[in-house]
C-alpha cells in the first residue's frame, strides 16, 4: 500500500484537484453520514448527536483546507532578485514550499471521524499534496473502513488514483508503518507510551523522518481567589461539564484544578460536586480503557490526604462514574507519591488541588509537564488587567501549553485558521498543530532555487505568477489586484 501511495503521489501536484479531491471527500461522507454514524455509534457508543456533529466538523475541516490550497499563502512563495549592492552580494534566489512524500497517520480512539481516517491529519497532509496511509485505530475498524471507501470514491471522482488513501489494520501493521523507507512523515493522537514508542521508531530509521504526535494533557486550570468569591457556583458548574464532556474522554479535558483553601473555594467544590453528582455513568472507548480508569482513580483515591466528594471509578459491569478528588496543594509542591496526581487520567475525573497562597500556586505550576492548554479562572476586576496578579499567572501558564484560556472551558477545539492544538512535550512531539490551517505545514519542506534559469522554475516561483500566488518580492508582500 505504501508504494502504490508513493507511486501516485504525482497525481496530487496539482493544487485544483487536490481542492476538488478535498471537497469531493466532504461531499461523499456527508452522503455517507447515516453508515458512517451508525458505523460509529455501534463501535464507540458516543452517541448519535455527538458523531453527527463530529462529522460536521470533520467535512468542515476538509472544504477549509481545500480553500486553503485555493488561495496558496501555505506555500510561502518568496523571491528575492539577485542584488550586488547587498554585503554579501544576493544571487537570484527563490524558495517554496513542497509535499515531503507520503504521510503515515495513526487514527485516535476518541474521535473516530475528526482524529481518524478521514480527520485532520488526512485533511492537511492531502491538501499538502501528500498521498496517506492510515492505520486504523481497533476500536472502530468498520467506521474507518466506511470513511475510506468515501475518500477513495472521492480520489476516483476527481480523476485521482485511489491509492493515494489507504488504510492498514492492527499493532503489526502500524509498527512497520513508520518504519517503511518511503513513508515520509507521520501523525499521530494517543497514549504517551504508544507515541513515544512510535517516535522513537521514527527518529531512530537509517532516514529519520519527522513524528508529529499528540500524546496526552492534563490541561491545568488555575482558579484565583476573587474569581471563586465573585462565580464559584458558575466555575464549579462549567468545570463539571468540562471534565465530564464525551465521559472525560476529550485530549482537552481539564483534569488538575487549583482552587483557593477556605470559604470561596469551598463553594466552588460544593457546585462541583452538586453538579458532578447529577451526572449520569457513561461508558468508555474500550474494556481497557474502562480498566485503565478504575485502576487509575483508585490508585490516586488512596494517597494520603486525598479525598473524593464524589467518587468516581466504576459505575456497572461496562460504564464508569464520573468524579473528582481533592488534595492540598503543599502536597504537589515536591517529589513524592503524590506526583501520580500531575498525570493523566483517561476519564470522568478531575483533581483539585487546594492552595494557601500564591507561592504554592507557582510551585505546583513549576512541576507540571507540558500541555496543550492551559486555563485561569479571573474575576471581573482581574480580567481588567486592575490586578498585576493575573497578568503574572498567565506569563506562567504560556510556557507550559500551546493555547492559554480565560474564562472559558478548554473542551471544544474550534477549526479555526489562528487555532493551536499542540504543546510543549508530552502534550505533543513538535512545535506544530494538528487543528487549524496551518497544520498543513506539517508536511511540507521548503526548497530554494539559485540563479535558476526562468524556464526551468517551477510555474510556481515564476516572475509572471501564472497561477497568481500570494509572494514576497524582496522581502515584501506583492500587492495585486
Amino acid at each position: 500500500m505504501v508504494r502504490a501511495a508513493h507511486a501516485a503521489r504525482g497525481s496530487l501536484a496539482d493544487r485544483t484537484v487536490r481542492a476538488a479531491l478535498l471537497r469531493t471527500a466532504a461531499d461523499l461522507l456527508d452522503e455517507a453520514r447515516d453508515q458512517l454514524v451508525e458505523a460509529a455509534d455501534a463501535e464507540t457508543a458516543l452517541g448519535p448527536a455527538r458523531l453527527t456533529g463530529e462529522l460536521a466538523r470533520t467535512t468542515y475541516q476538509l472544504r477549509a483546507f481545500a480553500t486553503i490550497v485555493d488561495e496558496g499563502a501555505f506555500l510561502d512563495v518568496r523571491i528575492d532578485h539577485a542584488d550586488a549592492t547587498q554585503t554579501p552580494p544576493w544571487p537570484d534566489l527563490r524558495r517554496y514550499k513542497l509535499p515531503l512524500g507520503v504521510v503515515a497517520v495513526y487514527a485516535a480512539s476518541n474521535f473516530p471521524l475528526a482524529f481518524s481516517v478521514p480527520g485532520g491529519d488526512t485533511a492537511s497532509a492531502l491538501a499538502a499534496g501528500c498521498p496517506v496511509v492510515v492505520k486504523a485505530h481497533p476500536d472502530h475498524p468498520a467506521t474507518s473502513e466506511v470513511a475510506a471507501s468515501a475518500l477513495r470514491r472521492a480520489a476516483e471522482r476527481v480523476g485521482v488514483p485511489a491509492e493515494v488513501i489507504a488504510v492498514v489494520h492492527g499493532f503489526d501493521a502500524g509498527i512497520e508503518l513508520v518504519k517503511h523507507p518511503l513513508i515520509a512523515a507521520a501523525g499521530f493522537t494517543g497514549s504517551v507510551r504508544g507515541g513515544r514508542a512510535l517516535h522513537d521508531a521514527a527518529a531512530s530509521r537509517p532516514v529519520p523522518i519527522p513524528f508529529h504526535g499528540e500524546l496526552g494533557s492534563l490541561n491545568p486550570v488555575v482558579v484565583t481567589e476573587a474569581a471563586a468569591a465573585e462565580r464559584g457556583d458558575q466555575i464549579g458548574a462549567g468545570l463539571a461539564g468540562s471534565m465530564t464532556l464525551g465521559v472525560g474522554q476529550f485530549c482537552t479535558k481539564p483534569g488538575f484544578v487549583l482552587a483557593p483553601a477556605g470559604p470561596a473555594g469551598d463553594g466552588l467544590v460544593k457546585s462541583l460536586t452538586d453538579a458532578v453528582s447529577n451526572t449520569d455513568a457513561g461508558v468508555l472507548l474500550d474494556h481497557r480503557m474502562r480498566d485503565n480508569f478504575v485502576a487509575g482513580v483508585k490508585e490516586r483515591a488512596e494517597l494520603a490526604d486525598v479525598e473524593a466528594p464524589v467518587t468516581p471509578g466504576s459505575g456497572g459491569e461496562h460504564t464508569v462514574s464520573a468524579g473528582f478528588l481533592t488534595v492540598p496543594a503543599r502536597r504537589l509542591t515536591e517529589d513524592g507519591p503524590h506526583d501520580v496526581l500531575l498525570e493523566e487520567c483517561f476519564g470522568p475525573v478531575t483533581v483539585v488541588a487546594r492552595y494557601e497562597s500564591d507561592e504554592e500556586i507557582s510551585a505546583v505550576l513549576g512541576r507540571l509537564p507540558g500541555n496543550l492548554t492551559a486555563t485561569v479562572q479571573l474575576s471581573a476586576a482581574e480580567g481588567e488587567g486592575t490586578e498585576g496578579r493575573a497578568g503574572a499567572l498567565i506569563a506562567e501558564l504560556t510556557p507550559l501549553a500551546g493555547r492559554v484560556l480565560v474564562n472559558g472551558w478548554p473542551t471544544g477545539v474550534a477549526v479555526a485558521p489562528a487555532q493551536h492544538h499542540g504543546g510543549p512535550y508530552p502534550a505533543t512531539t513538535s512545535t506544530s498543530t494538528s487543528v487549524g490551517g496551518t497544520a498543513i505545514e506539517r508536511w511540507l519542506r521548503p526548497v530554494a532555487y539559485q540563479d535558476t534559469p526562468a524556464a526551468l522554475l517551477p510555474p510556481e516561483l515564476r516572475d509572471e505568477n501564472p497561477l497568481e500566488l500570494p509572494r514576497r518580492i524582496n522581502g515584501v508582500r506583492e500587492q495585486r489586484d
